[in-house]
């Protein structure tokens, strides 16, 4: 029995002292990581920027920590990051050129063309880019079709086919689990809840889907066209005949690509840009390195605050497809009056990439921007997608810019109700009684779905919503609201088809953007500062923030196209009723 207790303890002492061990090691880490973060960029001469092109482009990264101390990457890859670190090394005197190495990207195409621009203007400067990849998608090479030279691998492919969408219909997955969707809505291209309710597209749907995919695609090949001296005629040729799958000596042959070599030997070709001996070390310089280096800030600050992702009146409380990062409303709201009550912060410009959501929140947040721009000047600039939801929150600012292939418009309200009596009721056997006092005691119950007069009342609700955003957007962009109802009916546009409705001020990205908010506030010297700030360290390892997680990350990949349509589905049993969202996912292929 001594034995026993003494083999215990020991064991206990043990577990301890590993624990102790482990927490000390974590701790360890974790000040490496900081030190190594706030370590200020050390840029040797001759230097390359390697633009890495890997995974999702969000548009701020985030640290995260947690996946760090697990082995994994320092940060997901941040447009605002990207196009700060193109815009230091054009100035970096020991910053020769910029190497891209595309690795599997996705990006919104507005994101591209931003990018995109950044290293043209890179290049102005007389410094070169070199590109490489294995196989390049259309995103891809959309962005590398800016380079010098591009290269890519004997036996890689490159993937220019041209745009399609490919909405997903989950009516019958539905009804084969007892479950169906009761929709109210307003508008005749309105059409997010398809997917519930439909077995194809609609003639509306369809019609504004191919107008604004055809506007990308005139966009990509105009701007592939002039770097590359492809005609727009060939380009779609090539697009007809599948490129990916012919030969890749015809990929050189069609101008796409310069030379076809092997990843070690655009090394060499590098050396020779830097004048540098075969045996000669590249120095490589990354945007997390780019992060470091100091800019002067000279003159009054200028706030850019990134608003992406849905809109939502709370945040996610469950680990699983919590959906990524999200606009929440209340926090939203916060940060606007922080920043409208800090006179050191002249001028806001709300940098908006979302496909909408709640309509609730954000008419919680249109009302923020409105008190704000009373005490400063707020100019918006749209990212990838301002629609709906996106286009409610930016109206009211006093100058929207938006890039020409930003998706926008959209506005118009819908409600998804989602009826289970008959997963209730047949398929479970599940049986219901009732008592009440009033006559609508029971609306909303799971025991069946609404009948006439509760649709009525909820068709009511949606109109009067609807009224509020067209209100709200002819206030904001200075028409009649009958002006407005010519644009609305949920009809998505492309930013370029926005300006010729007067939906959007000016075509461009964020430095137009930050431009004309300088000019409202009569700035003559300016800097920016990027809000939010990302989640600290003591919340990440507590567990306190909001978004995407690893776990997500894992189940996207996975699922593919089925995670959008499924994370839909599970909001649609937690979100606010009423949504300002986009037609339907943009499913591009």
């Amino acid at each position: 029995m001594k034995d026993f207790w003494k083999y215990v303890l020991a064991t206990i002492v043990g577990i301890l002292l590993i624990g102790a061990i482990m927490m000390a090691l974590g701790a360890m880490s974790l000040v490496g990581i900081i030190a190594s973060g706030e370590k200020a960029a050390t840029i040797g001469k001759n230097s390359v920027l390697v633009l890495n092109l890997n995974g999702s482009m969000e548009e701020q990264a985030i640290e995260d920590y947690k996946t760090m101390l697990m082995g994994g990457g320092m940060t997901s890859m941040g447009f605002a990051e990207t196009l700060d670190a193109i815009k230091k090394a054009k100035d970096h005197d020991n910053i020769k050129g910029i190497y891209i190495e595309a690795n599997g990207f996705s990006a919104d195409f507005a994101q591209l063309e931003e990018l995109r621009q950044a290293l043209n203007d890179f290049k102005k400067s007389g410094k070169w880019i070199v590109s490489y990849a294995d196989n390049y998608s259309q995103g891809e090479y959309y962005l590398a079709s800016v380079a010098n030279k591009i290269y890519m691998n004997p036996s890689g492919m490159l993937d220019w086919h041209g745009l399609a969408a490919q909405p997903m219909f989950i009516k019958d997955v539905l009804k084969k689990a007892g479950i169906k969707m009761q929709v109210v809505k307003v508008g005749k291209y309105k059409s997010a809840t398809e997917m519930y309710t439909e077995d194809k597209m609609s003639d509306a749907n369809r019609e504004q889907t191919m107008a604004y995919l055809t506007s990308l695609w005139n966009n990509v090949t105009k701007s592939v066209s002039a770097s590359r001296g492809i005609s727009v005629a060939d380009l779609n040729l090539y697009a007809d005949s599948m490129q990916a799958f012919c030969d890749a000596k015809e990929v050189v042959k069609h101008k796409f690509v310069d030379q076809l070599v092997y990843a070690e030997q655009v090394k060499t070709e590098i050396k020779k840009l830097l004048k540098l001996d075969k045996d000669d070390r590249i120095n490589q310089v990354f945007v997390s390195d780019m992060a470091n280096v100091k800019s002067k800030q000279k003159g009054d600050e200028i706030a850019v605050y990134y608003a992406y992702g849905n809109i939502v009146d709370q945040e996610s409380q469950g680990m699983l497809m919590g959906g990524g990062h999200a606009i929440v409303g209340k926090n939203v709201c916060a940060d606007l009056e922080a920043l409208m009550n800090d006179d050191d912060v002249k001028a806001v410009v709300l940098r908006v990439n979302s496909p909408g959501g709640s309509a609730y929140a954000s008419e919680q947040i249109w009302h923020q921007v409105e008190l704000l721009k009373q005490k400063k000047p707020v100019v918006v600039s749209m990212s990838g997608y301002a629609a709906s939801g996106g286009y409610y929150i930016s109206s009211g600012a006093q100058y929207i810019v938006a890039d020409p292939t930003t998706i926008t418009g959209s506005i118009g309200i819908f409600g998804t109700f989602m009826d289970r009596s008959e997963l209730m009721t047949q398929k479970l056997g599940l049986k219901y009684d009732e008592v009440k006092t009033n006559k609508n005691a029971t609306f909303g119950t799971s025991s069946r779905p609404f009948n006439s007069e509760e649709l009525s009342m909820l068709q009511n609700y949606i109109d009067r919503g609807y009224s509020l955003f067209r209100s709200r957007v002819a206030q904001g962009r200075k028409m009649t609201v009958d002006q407005v109802e010519q644009v609305a009916q949920g009809h998505v546009f492309t930013g370029e088809d926005a300006l010729k409705l007067k939906l959007v001020d000016e075509l461009g990205g964020l430095d137009k953007a930050v431009a004309k908010a300088a000019t409202l506030a009569k700035l003559k010297d300016y800097h920016t500062i990027n809000y939010p700030a990302p989640p600290s360290l003591l919340d990440q390892v507590m567990g306190l923030t909001s978004g995407g997680n690893n776990l997500d990350e894992m189940l996207r990949a996975e699922l593919g196209e089925f995670y959008e349509p499924l994370l839909i589905l599970r909001e649609a049993q937690t979100m606010y009723p009423i949504q300002a969202r986009m037609p339907f996912i943009p499913n591009f292929k």
